[in-house]
Order: structure tokens, then sequence, then C-alpha cells
């Protein structure tokens, strides 16, 4: 088993089209995740540069997710939009979460 992984698909959206990303996007993630998915986020940057950055609690998880009917959804979200994604994965190194602030 590996440690955490952080998987990255980035494009490119014709600002006609960055509502409907964002929309898919809100849409997918109120369903159940898969299994071994710990994060996501949608990042929208200068220029209609836009990334999803997933955490995944192991390559094997993000493996799986890649195998399965259909692929990843991350993808397609952007094809969807007429994007042309680019996929990057990294192994998390060092991670550090900032404690909680007393309730």
């Amino acid at each position: 088993m590996t440690g955490q992984v952080l998987s990255e698909v980035s494009a490119v959206v014709a600002p006609e089209r960055e509502a409907d990303l964002v929309a898919a996007y809100r849409q997918l993630v109120a369903r159940p995740l898969p299994d071994g998915l710990v994060r996501t986020e949608l990042l929208g940057g200068q220029d209609g540069r836009w990334r999803i950055q997933s955490l995944w609690r192991d390559r094997e998880a993000l493996d799986a997710v890649r195998a399965a009917p259909g692929g990843p959804a991350a993808p397609r979200l952007f094809l969807d939009v007429g994007a042309d994604p680019a996929l990057a994965v990294f192994d998390v190194r060092v991670h550090r979460v900032a404690p909680a602030p007393p309730v």
C-alpha cells in the first residue's frame, strides 16, 4: 500500500462555459464520493484556467476509479464543457493540517 496521492486535472475553459463547469462539479460532489477520495476541490484561476485537485487515500484508490467503467469524473467534466484536460498525479511527501480552533 502507498501513501496519499493528489490528482490534478486542469484545462482552460471558455468564459461562457465556466458556469456549466461549476454547476456540473457541484452536482458531482453532491453524490456519494468514490471510496478512497479524501478531499476534492474545483479551483478557478486567471485566463480561464481551472483545476480539479483530489486527494486520495493511496494510489490504489485512484487506480480503482481510473479503471472503473466510465473512468474518472474530473476529465469528463472538462470534456463536457469543450475543454482539453491534462492530468498530473503527485505523491504526497509531507502533509500537515492546521488544528481546529477550540469551540
